[in-house]
């Protein structure tokens, strides 16, 4: 017997892409124009203002890396189309030319010679027409096959690897059969598993590739004699029982599911078109970062594992939180989108805990907002890789 089918109702993008999201993006392209985004996004109801710190007197891959989030960002199937606003027009059509590469619509407005307050009312008024044309977009009916979805565990604790992490890695295998791209990373977690990643990736060139990212990104913390203890594993991590980073990681992979990693993605590297993949990304393993990142790369949805307690959002992306601690679960109930804390207590089995996440999924595909969305938890936080100049 074949995989069951599944459909659901999505946004379909100029470029083929599937949304299931309808977000108009404000997007700053440094941190001087902040203001400015926020200004647009308070006055016209619908867009998402994404500010950040960065953006100014970067180079190198450092300043690559701000474009390439900064363009998937605005790129990302959830967003129908974007306003860039940058203190000067150069880099915002940069960011803007990345963007408009997907046929949706993008629109640019510089500060320099206009001030806050004219930017702002030039921004604003192409804001309000993009509002409206995406209020006309519908959903249409699509097999669930074809989407991007991103996954990542945070304040873990011992109940991450025996329940929460190994529940979701079913419906990640689930949601690779029917056709789907998912994305890993937290590459400093892999610690202590990073020869089981390895041994699943059966291109012997991408072997390369991840053991390549993995020493390199390992190798810069050793390289400055410090001790991880209190940063890997957490003091959540820690509070919650994990000891060491090797007892994370392999607690850590069991979210993984089963399927062969056929993908490996460094930080610039763009998500290869295909489908049924599990794809390693270099991430950091902070939480707001790597779900930017994700959501950089295309992730519609995130599914987010948590033991001790985490709230992360993200502003375009939703993330679904899903726990397996009782106290958790009971003390914020108000952020735990999925328990399967009985799984713990072994009054269901795997399949039926992991059933329980995938069913989930399909709710906030179809458009059920999730607890972070509801609680206005919308960290953006680009990853920076060292000093400006």
């Amino acid at each position: 017997m074949g995989m069951e089918k599944y459909t659901v109702k999505a946004y379909i993008r100029p470029d083929g892409s599937l949304g299931i999201r309808n977000y108009v993006a404000i997007i700053p392209v440094d941190d001087l124009s902040n203001t400015a985004a926020m200004g647009v996004a308070k006055l016209i109801r619908g867009t998402v203002a994404i500010p950040h710190p960065y953006g100014r007197l970067q180079f190198g891959k450092d300043l690559d890396l701000m474009f390439h989030i900064l363009s998937g960002t605005g790129a990302n199937p959830n967003v129908y189309g974007a306003i860039v606003i940058g203190i000067e027009d150069n880099w915002a059509n940069k960011v803007a030319d990345g963007i408009a590469r997907t046929g949706k619509p993008v629109y640019v407005y510089s500060i320099e010679g206009n001030g806050d307050l004219k930017t702002i009312e030039m921004a604003a008024r192409k804001a309000k027409e993009l509002v409206q044309e995406a209020s006309e977009q519908q959903r249409t009916e699509v097999d669930l096959s074809g989407f991007v979805f991103s996954i990542k565990c945070g304040e873990s604790d011992t109940t991450s690897g025996l329940a929460s992490n190994p529940a979701t890695g079913y419906a990640v295998d689930k949601f690779i059969d029917l056709g789907n791209t998912v994305m890993f990373g937290e590459t400093s977690e892999l610690t202590g598993a990073e020869d089981i990643v390895a041994e699943r990736i059966p291109d012997p060139a991408l072997r390369d590739k991840f053991w390549r990212i993995y020493r390199e990104y390992t190798g810069f913390i050793e390289s400055q004699g410090v001790d991880l203890l209190g940063s890997q594993p957490t003091e959540g991590n820690i509070k919650g029982g994990i000891s060491t980073i090797e007892e994370k990681a392999l607690g850590n992979i069991q979210k993984l599911g089963t399927k062969p990693i056929t993908c490996v993605l460094d930080y610039l590297d763009p998500l290869p078109k295909g489908k049924g993949q599990l794809c390693f990304v270099n991430t950091s393993s902070a939480g707001a970062e790597a779900v930017t990142l994700f959501a950089a790369k295309g992730s519609v949805m995130h599914l987010f594992t948590t033991g001790q307690g985490n709230v992360v959002g993200h502003p375009i992306i939703p993330v679904i939180k899903i726990s397996a601690n009782p106290k958790t679960v009971k003390a914020m109930s108000e952020h735990i989108d999925v328990d399967v804390s009985d799984l713990l207590q072994l009054k269901i089995d795997l399949k039926e805990a992991g059933e329980r996440i995938f069913q989930y999924a399909l709710k906030v595909i179809n458009g059920r907002l999730t607890a972070a969305e509801v609680l206005q938890h919308d960290e953006f936080s680009p990853i920076k890789l060292y000093i400006s100049a």
